[in-house]
Formats: C-alpha cells, structure tokens, sequence
C-alpha cells in the first residue's frame, strides 16, 4: 500500500534571543511613552510631552532591526508593540474604570494620568504604525538604493519621515480640544525637531551596535523583491 505523501514544510525561521531583547527594548519605550505623554513640559519655546523621554528610542530600535534583520522582521517587531501596548491600555483603561477602595485616597492622581489613556492610545495606535512602517520602509529602500552604505544618513532620514508622520497623527487626534490650536503645530515641530535630534546624538551609539549585531548574527539583510504590506505576516504563506 502506498504511503501518503507527507506535507511539505518551509522551514522555520529563527528568533535569536538579540533579536528578542531588541523586540523587548521596543515594546517596553512604546508602553512607557504612552504614559509619560499625559504630561505636557514647556522649556523656553518649547512645547513638549514626557514620551519624548523615551519614544525616539523605538525609532532607534526600528533602525537597527531594519539595518540588520530587513523590513519583514521589523514588521514583526511592530506589530508585537502594537499588540502589547493594546493589552497593556485595555488593562488601564479597565483598572480606572473600576471605583478605587474607601480607603484609598489616589483616585484623582491615577485618574490624571490614565484617564486620558483611551484617547491618548487610540492616537498612538494610528500615529504609532502610521510612523514606525514609514520609518521602516524609508530605511528599507534606501539601504537598497545605496547598496548598504551611509547608514547615518538612512537612519536620520527615516527618523524624520518616521516621526513625521507619527507626530502629524499623534498630536491633533490626542490633543485637539484639550490643547489650544495654537499650539499644537509648534507642539508637533518642536517633537519632531527634538526627536531627529536625539536620534542624531546617539547615532555614534547606533552605529556601533549596527555593526556589533551584524557581526553577531551574520545577519545583514537586503529586502530585494519583498511585499511592504503592513499585514503580510499574518498570511499563511506569507
């Protein structure tokens, strides 16, 4: 008797525990930004929230993972942020709404800083995929574009597109009616100057740990030929 034919299997790809801590760096800044955005800081002429703190260290985190591993695994990376920051607001949200204990005397200050999550993340979910895909797919074409050199001036060029668009969604959707008009587009400018500069103070940083991780993995990805759908890697196939 003649024995079925046995199913044919791509082989699995491997997760390496760098690619992990980087995944990891990414979801716990995106998180963390979220809540330290509730606060608004004014430094001379300039307007700004908490997450500017730590948010342009995910756009960091895009770069080095797009540099090394390509545009599929950073899609990866993203979309595990989106997902946990969707859980972890989900949670908050819950956690506010739920009346606090008679004894308990913090009501106001924990309503303060998560009363305004729903908003805040229904703005940072669309900024947020809006802003990392872009700063991903800059990065992407233009490793390509210039076969593998002038890292610097990829990773400063999609930061500026990246946090463009990620502040142009953000801030009117999070801040509109909250904020004066008048003061959002310097808000937005200010972040997106203050951003592009972070990511160019740390560049030497980056560069390294570019070049450290390659090294490390053998990895140094060309996304030739590849489908920049945001939703492919959740086909079966894909």
């Amino acid at each position: 008797m003649k024995e079925p034919e046995k199913e044919t299997r791509k082989p699995r790809e491997k997760v390496t525990l760098l690619f992990m801590y980087m995944n990891l760096v990414f979801t716990v800044c995106l998180i963390a930004s979220n809540i330290l955005e509730t606060k608004q800081m004014v430094f001379g002429p300039l307007h700004l929230t908490g997450g500017l703190l730590i948010f342009p260290i995910s756009y960091i985190v895009n770069d080095v993972v797009c540099e090394v591993w390509g545009y599929r695994r950073t899609s990866i990376v993203i979309w595990t942020g989106f997902i946990t920051n969707f859980a972890f607001m989900a949670v908050a949200c819950l956690a506010d709404a739920i009346p606090g204990a008679p004894y308990w005397d913090n009501e106001v200050g924990f309503h303060a800083i998560f009363g305004l999550t729903p908003r805040i993340a229904l703005a940072s979910f669309v900024s947020f995929l809006a802003g990392s895909f872009v700063n991903a797919y800059v990065m992407s074409r233009m490793k390509i574009a210039d076969k593998g050199r002038r890292f610097p001036l990829r990773a400063i060029v999609s930061t500026i597109f990246g946090e463009g668009a990620d502040s142009l969604l953000f801030f009117p959707l999070a801040f509109y009616g909250v904020l004066p008009n008048a003061e959002l587009p310097l808000m937005m400018l200010s972040q997106l100057v203050l951003k592009t500069v972070y990511e160019v103070i740390v560049l030497p940083v980056t560069i390294r740990v570019v070049a450290w991780a390659k090294a490390h993995e053998g990895e140094d990805v060309y996304d030739n030929g590849i489908s920049y759908g945001i939703l492919d890697i959740f086909k079966k196939n894909g």
